[in-house]
């Protein structure tokens, strides 16, 4: 019932958003000095702009730079599945670099919100991403998608680059990503990775809870199911399929700091006025992305709230994909670094780190951690500390674990 009245109020008001995109372009280029209309075309630019889109947006990485030379980026799905597709940003150069998976979240975003990340380990790897599908878009006879399925697809994609691969796992996926590690590592798979690096994850959320760990404790899983998980609505591909809709989990993301959007929003209208162009462009490539929402199937979701965030499975060692018990202490030969923000209000300082402890089998000069001082969430896996202080630990984490082997 909710998305159906969320569908129908997005109908309602396409052909306004589409008539104001419309005008406001056309007055903007007829009446560029008449302060007035450029005024109106402003309003009618963020009027426009303040809506939720359901598509992926582009990568847009056609080129990275190698030794001071422009290489061209292609990108190519290597393997294609109904809940995920393995991309692989493949560079035109004979250059070998080590084979890296890119393990983005599921969680209400597109895994284009790791483009910076992407193109920042592009310099020195060989690249492959986690390209999760919008699950409003997977058709019912493809079945449920949950925490387990989420992990055995890790370790296909990650069979499918081949032995000599390095991981790395970005927020959400970090419990999936060392459960797929010690699985692989247990059954001797030569495809197991050869270093693990575990950013901003929650690994565990007993360990300083945040608003975001407290919010998940604060009613039983079945309020969860019943006021939070929707069926998809006709005329989507995956109609009646359960999820938890992305535009809930943004609505949650955007309540929590709601001013600060507000300002954003003006400062693009007074960029436009202005005629600051290149100004307004941050604004609105941002929030184009931001605003692009993907729905979570409701089993996936659901198994992610109860055993990572309310019943710690992983940290307390109880944690199965299928009927098998996940033993992080199978781990031996991979290489583990755990990486921290110090302002970090959705994955506290501890809780990544705490996968060090879980994995005794790993020796001490195979693990590594990094506490990155001055950023927040965002800023560990994109932004200048990122590139400049944070991705050199991780560039040399995964070339000294290929050299070792």
């Amino acid at each position: 019932m909710l998305y159906r009245a969320y569908q129908t109020s997005v109908d309602l008001m396409s052909p306004l958003r589409l008539a104001a995109q419309y005008l406001g372009s056309s007055l903007w280029q007829e009446n560029a000095d008449r302060s007035a209309l450029r005024r109106l075309s402003a309003v009618m630019e963020v009027y426009s702009r303040m809506r939720l889109t359901h598509t992926r947006p582009p990568y847009g990485i056609r080129s990275v730079t190698l030794g001071g030379e422009e290489v061209e980026v292609h990108e190519e799905v290597v393997l294609s599945a109904p809940f995920g597709t393995l991309l692989h940003f493949r560079k035109n150069t004979p250059l070998v670099h080590p084979p890296v998976l890119l393990a983005a979240p599921l969680s209400g975003h597109f895994a284009t919100l790791l483009r910076e990340t992407v193109r920042t380990l592009l310099r020195d790897h060989d690249v492959y991403l986690t390209d999760w599908h919008n699950a409003r878009d997977v058709s019912l006879w493809h079945g449920g998608f949950g925490l387990d399925d989420y992990t055995l697809q890790i370790i296909a994609f990650l069979e499918a680059i081949g032995p000599g691969v390095h991981m790395v796992a970005v927020c959400q996926p970090c419990v999936a990503a060392l459960a797929a590690t010690a699985l692989m590592a247990e059954d001797d798979n030569p495809a197991a990775p050869r270093s693990l690096t575990l950013m901003a994850g929650p690994v565990d959320c007993r360990i300083n809870p945040t608003a975001v760990n407290k919010l998940a404790n604060d009613r039983p899983i079945d309020w969860f199911e019943r006021n939070l998980i929707s069926r998809v609505p006709w005329p989507h591909a995956g109609c009646m399929r359960r999820v938890y809709p992305g535009f809930l989990q943004l609505a949650a993301f955007m309540s929590m700091n709601p001013e600060r959007h507000k300002q954003q929003f003006r400062k693009l209208f007074e960029h436009l006025v202005e005629g600051e162009l290149d100004k307004a462009a941050v604004i609105r490539d941002f929030y184009d992305e931001y605003l692009a929402v993907n729905d979570l199937p409701a089993e996936f979701y659901l198994e992610t709230v109860e055993r990572v965030f309310q019943t710690y499975d992983l940290a307390r060692g109880v944690l199965t994909v299928g009927e098998r018990k996940v033993d992080p202490a199978a781990i031996r030969r991979t290489a583990l670094l755990t990486v921290e923000g110090e302002r970090d209000d959705i994955c506290a300082i501890g809780q990544t780190v705490a996968a060090q402890d879980l994995c005794p089998s790993v020796r001490p000069y195979l693990k590594i951690h990094h506490l990155q001082a001055g950023v927040g969430h965002y800023g560990v896996f994109s932004g200048s500390k990122w590139n400049t202080q944070i991705y050199p630990r991780v560039r040399e984490t995964i070339h000294m674990a290929a050299e070792l082997h």
